[in-house]
Order: structure tokens, then sequence, then C-alpha cells
């Protein structure tokens, strides 16, 4: 199963009052494992730069420009994230801003029907906390040493490891049906297949004579009279 954990930086908080995305990263995972695929790109944002928004991310007007448009990039962006599933932290945010450059360019809209909020599973998983990602992270013990400012790609890695813990721990489950192959945690129970050839006794003939005639002891009653040879 194939998910992408997608972020964005922006100019602030309104895409249809002019405010525009400056940065998008995503990371893939397959089974909930990163695989090491990773998407990321500035964007020259062709406006200014709020003082409120610069010191959340810390990308000025002056290193945007001359960096790609969305437009430039769209494309490219849209075939990595295929249509696969999205994690995103507070994900009307980022759809938002993302649906409105899409609707410039002149491409396909992201429904929410594909989006798994993180921020949802944490309000219904912790209510009455703060779920931030911040919050998150220090609830799940993720690491976040290495951030010093908030950055699409580096939050995307931190979102993969919360988002992990938020559906229920980074233990996958085992499908033990016919094939083995590897499920994740959640998905229900499988049914075990008997095996076409079993395997040999461990217990030598004698051993097995010896253990009836014990049996044969016990009495009628005995427990292992349930038990067939």
């Amino acid at each position: 199963m194939r998910e992408i954990v997608l972020d964005t930086e922006t100019t602030g908080f309104d895409p249809k009052g002019g405010d525009r995305m400056v940065e998008i990263g995503c990371i893939e995972l397959v089974n909930h494992i990163p695989s090491g695929q990773e998407w990321h790109s500035f964007l020259d944002p062709e406006r200014d730069m709020p003082q409120s928004a610069f010191e959340v991310h810390g990308l000025s007007q002056e290193f945007l420009t001359g960096k790609p448009l969305f437009a430039d990039v769209a494309q490219d962006f849209m075939e990595f994230i295929g249509q696969d599933r999205l994690i995103i932290h507070n994900a009307s945010f980022d759809v938002g801003f993302l649906n409105a450059e899409l609707e410039k360019a002149g491409g396909v809209l992201i429904e929410m029907g594909r989006v798994t909020d993180t921020l949802a599973l944490a309000r219904r998983k912790h209510p009455g906390a703060s779920n931030s990602l911040d919050a998150l992270c220090k609830r799940y013990g993720v690491d976040t040493s290495q951030r010093t400012k908030h950055g699409a790609l580096i939050d995307c890695v931190l979102l993969a490891s919360v988002y992990i813990e938020l559906i229920g721990g980074q233990q996958a489950g085992l499908d033990l049906a016919k094939g083995g192959s590897a499920t994740t945690a959640g998905a229900g129970a499988t049914a075990i297949e008997q095996r076409p050839v079993p395997l040999a006794p461990r217990l030598s003939e004698t051993e097995i004579q010896e253990h009836k005639a014990f049996v044969a002891t016990l009495g009628a009653k005995a427990l292992w009279h349930h038990y067939k040879d």
C-alpha cells in the first residue's frame, strides 16, 4: 500500500485572499514505512513575505524569488502523488492552498475523500489535548532536534512517525495466510492454512506409548481423555 505524507509552507492563511504556497514536501510510505522516495520544491509566490510567516518557516522573499512557479512543477508533483492516499496534518489548510494553485494551473483538484487528516485522528484519540504536530511529537517521543524552523520536508518526516503512532504503533501485523506477505496493523484477523505436509513428531514412539500408559492410570474422568491421539 502506497501513501504520501504531504506538507506545505505558505505566506499566510487565506489562498482566496492572495496568500500563496512557498514550499511543498512529500515523502512516500509503502506499507506505512518510508521508502526513501520524496518530492520537494520551493516556490516563488510572486509576492512579498509577511514577517509573521517568515518567522514560522524562515523563507524570505529574496530567497524565493526565481524559484519555480507552481505551474512549472504541477505536473511533476501530480505524477509523484498519483492517485494514492495523502496523509496531511490539518488537511483542509494544505488542500485549500493546493487546489487554489491547481485551479490556476488548470489541473485536476484534490478530493478530500482521498485524504487522511492526522489532526482529526489525533483529536479523536486525544480529545481535549493539544494536537499540534509539535505536541504530538512530544507525546510520542518523536525527535524534533533537527528542526529549528517549520519546513515542509522535515515536517513530513515528523508527521510520518506521528501517523504510525496514531494508527496503532510501529509494529506491523503479519498475514499468516498463504503467501505469508506482511500486512499493516489493524487490517483484521487472517485465516491460517493447515500445513500441506505435517511436521514430523518430536516424540519417539517409546515416549508416546509411555504417555498413553500413564494417562490410563488417571481414571476415566482425566482431562487427557478429551484429546484425540
